[in-house]
């Protein structure tokens, strides 16, 4: 599986400009690129919904060699209701420490040395307080599990992660495609997953002609596809292959060809501008209090 890696998480931003400000000034991520749509997505990128949404893609660096955020903003949608799935994204930053405390962001500190802060919509992230390496900062994405010996064979046996670690006193599991690459833990919560509304996506790549080998597998498997291989456009960027599965919990996975993504994630220097512009165009909060309503909760 030396041709896979880890490429992002994608999380539902119900409030772009908060979000936005929680990404870019507290954690000193960058906008690798930002994307607009008319449309829903043909493998429900942005969550089962029909209308206009964006996408913006935030990091440490390239998508090439970075595990980064994908942004998800529903026009109509204000709020997502958070589940017990996703646990937390893990991360080696002093500076976002720093940057929390100027800002009078809640931080908290869990360890010694490790601080638990929320995203907008209630996403934990858990900050190292160490100088940020040279690499990839993200270290680690955490998602909840209700049978750890039935997940870590899903993701090992089937789509071939290696197991770093594993503690079965704290039913735990750290699994990976690659050393250099951000690790999937798997945390055993003891009870049932709930995914709420806010539950995110997963997202890995793999050389193109491993697609159709994925969905074959999983079908003999019985395990579940969520959407089988299709193509999905960008405007004026390049058509990439997907094949989206849920893992036995529900915790939705993408496979994407490999080839394709790398042209489509090309860092876009106008990136950060297309999102300000696109926030300042947005009058969709000013419609909905000028009509005495509110956006919609998931």
């Amino acid at each position: 599986m030396g041709g896979r890696r880890a490429l992002h998480f994608v999380f539902k931003a119900g409030n772009r400009a908060q979000s936005a400000r929680f990404y870019r000034d507290l954690l000193g991520m960058k906008v690798l690129r930002h994307e607009e749509f008319e449309e829903g997505c043909k493998a429900t990128c942005n969550g089962p919904y029909d209308g206009k949404w964006s996408k913006t893609m935030v990091g440490y660096g390239p998508e090439d060699d970075h595990f980064v955020s994908e942004l998800t903003y529903n026009y109509g949608v204000g709020e997502y209701r958070l589940g017990n799935d996703f646990l937390g994204v893990t991360l080696t930053s002093s500076q976002a420490v720093t940057n929390a405390r100027k800002m009078g962001w809640p931080l908290r500190e869990i360890a010694m040395g490790i601080f638990e802060t929320e995203a907008p919509g209630g996403y934990k992230f858990y900050l190292e307080d160490k100088e940020q390496p040279k690499q990839d900062p993200v270290l680690k994405v955490t998602l909840a599990v209700s049978n750890l010996q039935k997940s870590v064979s899903y993701w090992s046996d089937l789509l071939g992660m290696n197991i770093y670690e594993r503690d079965e006193e704290k039913q735990r599991a750290l699994l990976g495609y690659a050393d250099n690459q951000c690790k999937l833990e798997l945390q055993d919560i003891g009870g049932a997953v709930d995914h709420g509304t806010a539950f995110g996506r997963i997202a890995f790549s793999c050389p193109r002609e491993e697609l159709p080998n994925i969905e074959a597998l999983m079908k003999k498997e019985n395990q579940k596809i969520l959407t089988p291989l299709v193509s999905l456009d960008t405007p004026g960027k390049a058509t990439v292959q997907v094949v989206i599965l849920a893992d036995p919990d529900g915790h939705e996975i993408c496979f994407v060809g490999d080839e394709a993504f790398r042209e489509l994630s090309k860092l876009d220097p106008n990136g950060n501008k297309l999102l300000d512009d696109a926030m300042a165009a947005d009058k969709s909060d000013e419609w909905f209090a000028k009509h005495k309503m509110q956006k919609a909760s998931a």
